[in-house]
């Protein structure tokens, strides 16, 4: 059977959750049209479809890429999805069905597995799902699938900004959202949803953008000498005192030793 531009996005998406796709990663027509064996056509009509929900983006001269979210646009995407979760257990107050309940419990019982067999992939795009489990059980699959391209933006937004989230807190708050709900206790659902997602948020480090030439500035780094002498940082006053004067040279020339001026592997060496 044919792949589709569908199923390639979905793919996409699930690797995002997975934490499989860091965050600016390319995303070559080429490449996945050999992955899935399809034409550069329904690739490019799958990140067309993502760029439209805010996932990847284009450039003319360098290609498809998955979203590097800002800071203001991580405090947007979280602000959306307490706005859109909160209101969507609110209109459940005539109560959840047995058979969302049961699905709902059997998606906790999966994080749980994920997270005793520490499988990172599983389990990051289980506690992001349970999102789009919970709309899809609360009766509007629409929003559910607003909700999974917000869940994978704001994922793309924890790991630019590293955060520091507990998954077992994450999977507890799970539970007690789904207990809650079990009682019928909407009103402290809500709340529970409310203060998870500020939780989630709060983690994030978004004081500070991150430094995108952090690994290049790490790697060029000037190289020092375990035992190098004090004066070794500051290479230009140690290149003025080690490099002989032309008339020392020539004296020491005219002496019948041998004239450093010649050696460059001494002077490189310092400068570098």
């Amino acid at each position: 059977m044919a792949i589709s531009s569908t199923d390639i996005s979905n793919r996409i998406v699930e690797a995002v959750l997975a934490q499989k796709l860091a965050p600016g990663s390319r995303l070559g027509e080429q490449e996945l049209a050999l992955l899935f064996d399809c034409s550069r056509t329904i690739v490019r009509e799958a990140l067309t479809r993502l760029a439209a929900r805010g996932i990847v983006t284009v450039s003319a001269r360098r290609g498809w890429y998955l979203i590097e979210p800002s800071q203001d646009e991580a405090r947007e995407a979280f602000e959306a999805r307490r706005v859109i979760e909160t209101g969507l257990i609110r209109q459940s107050a005539s109560g959840v069905r047995k058979e969302a309940l049961k699905r709902l419990k059997l998606h906790l019982q999966q994080e749980k597995a994920a997270l005793r067999q520490d499988d990172i992939g599983k389990r990051s795009y289980l506690l992001g799902d349970f999102h789009v489990c919970l709309a899809d059980c609360l009766g509007n699959s629409l929003l559910a699938d607003t909700l999974r391209d917000y869940t994978a933006r704001t994922t793309l937004i924890a790991m630019r900004y590293q955060s520091t989230h507990d998954a077992e807190q994450s999977c507890e708050d799970h539970v007690r959202i789904v207990e809650a709900l079990e009682r019928g206790a909407i009103a402290e659902a809500e709340a529970l949803m409310a203060e998870h997602i500020g939780t989630v948020q709060a983690a994030l480090s978004v004081s500070t953008a991150p430094d995108p030439l952090a690994r290049l500035r790490e790697a060029l780094a000037p190289v020092r000498a375990a035992n190098a002498n004090p004066d070794a940082a500051a290479p230009s006053a140690q290149l003025l005192r080690t490099t002989p004067s032309k008339a020392a040279a020539r004296k020491r020339g005219a002496a019948g030793g041998p004239d450093s001026s010649d050696d460059s592997s001494t002077y490189l060496g310092k400068l570098l």
